[in-house]
């Protein structure tokens, strides 16, 4: 278990960050025999205030991370020692989340741990890529060029992500104010309407009689449909937690059409990118797909390329292992056959990743392109039938009264 503790050195300095133990007594009893008196300590996962424990943010911001490798990449290219940098660079960052972090760091280091093994001490907080290519800089002796690698890594893959994300903002915002717009008029418009024909005891058209039926149905039965609604998403999401149903979930996702393939694609080209990352960095090729497979989002493609790693590991090759899982695309597999057939997985990986993003950026924007107009006529059609559907009484009647 992770505990944040507060503590003050023989010679009067207070050190702060993020330890290690079994339980808060061992690690109080490690802390005297070293001579440090413990002025504060508590769950890693929560800060006190008045006695009461609470939540803490645990996470760390991309942005601020890439700073930390890009200038720590830069103090080891200048000659200055792995110790030194990390006590640089712990003094200048804000966020406390990440200082406590990086002391915790610092003091592993200088206690005499690797770089790698005092980041994966600190669990899911940071990616396994982070600490595969620090293993790998490592023992290579390049360690301010894994960094760099890690960096430019993680640049694209954002990228890639941001730009997806943006290009389905605009669907979801439109579709999203459509439905507000016809619960509007559902909701308070049509029961006015409603109201008003009653009084003159007509007999309505059928589509009048459906809307209004519809919105009496509504109005009456709204805290319920609302509780249906809510209680129908928290079964997804549970059924979604339960263990091989996220699998199952991820494995529809890639059969919708349209999105289904960008979907592929964008986990085709994000396992792509790690590998070679990875590769780059010296890590053998079946720790590196195992790495590669733990860094997917997507959790059924994550499962076959993790297969493919146990294939590997048998002694096939990596082409043959994608090809018989089904789940990747034709043209990774033969780019990735002519990579080991040549020698330059690494590079043909690389190109893979590259190809597929171009590809996803012109799906995504012919999707949209698409899917813009489509929303604005159906949107248009409801309210136009909404409206039309309310105002043909009063054409039937004006007709009578003339």
């Amino acid at each position: 278990m992770e505990y944040r503790c507060r503590l003050g050195t023989p010679g009067g300095d207070i050190i702060e960050g993020i330890y290690v133990a079994e339980n808060e007594t061992r690690l109080r009893r490690e802390f005297e025999e070293k001579g440090l008196l413990v002025l504060a300590i508590h769950a890693a996962g929560r800060r006190a205030v008045a006695g009461i424990a609470l939540p803490r943010r645990r996470n760390v911001s991309t942005r601020e991370f890439l700073v930390f490798n890009q200038e720590l990449a830069t103090l080891l290219k200048a000659g200055m020692p792995l110790v030194q940098s990390l006590d640089i660079l712990r003094r200048r960052v804000s966020n406390p989340v990440f200082k406590g972090v990086l002391d915790d760091v610092y003091e592993r280091v200088r206690a005499g741990s690797a770089l790698s093994e005092a980041f994966e001490a600190h669990g899911t907080m940071f990616p396994g890529v982070y600490t595969a290519s620090l293993l790998a800089g490592e023992k290579s002796g390049n360690l301010e060029q894994v960094l760099r690698r890690y960096v430019s890594y993680v640049k694209v893959v954002s990228s890639v992500r941001r730009k997806t994300i943006s290009a389905l903002v605009y669907p979801a915002i439109l579709l999203l104010l459509s439905l507000v717009v016809v619960t509007i008029i559902v909701v308070r418009v049509v029961p006015e309407f409603g109201s008003f024909y009653n009084q003159f005891g007509h007999e309505l058209p059928w589509s009048t009689r459906f809307i209004v039926g519809l919105s009496n149905v509504v109005t009456t039965y709204f805290l319920l449909i609302v509780g249906v609604i809510a209680i129908a998403a928290g079964s997804v999401w549970w059924w979604v937690k339960q263990p091989g149903q996220r699998r199952r979930l991820d494995r529809l996702i890639l059969k919708l059409p349209a999105l289904g393939g960008i979907a592929q694609k964008f986990s085709t080209s994000q396992a792509a990118r790690t590998l070679a990352t990875l590769l780059g960095g010296g890590i053998p090729l079946v720790n590196a797909l195992e790495v590669s497979a733990r860094s997917l989002s997507n959790q059924y493609m994550a499962g076959e390329l993790f297969s493919a790693a146990q294939h590997v590991r048998e002694g096939r090759a990596l082409a043959t292992a994608m090809q018989d899982s089904g789940a990747f695309p034709d043209v990774s597999i033969k780019m990735v056959e002519v990579g080991e057939s040549t020698g330059a997985l690494q590079e043909m990986l690389n190109s893979l990743a590259d190809f597929y993003d171009e590809e996803i950026e012109t799906n995504l924007g012919r999707f949209v392109t698409l899917v813009e107009p489509i929303l604005l006529v159906i949107m248009g059609l409801v309210i136009a039938g909404l409206l039309l559907a309310l105002y043909l009484p009063l054409f039937n009647l004006s007709s009578a009264l003339s």
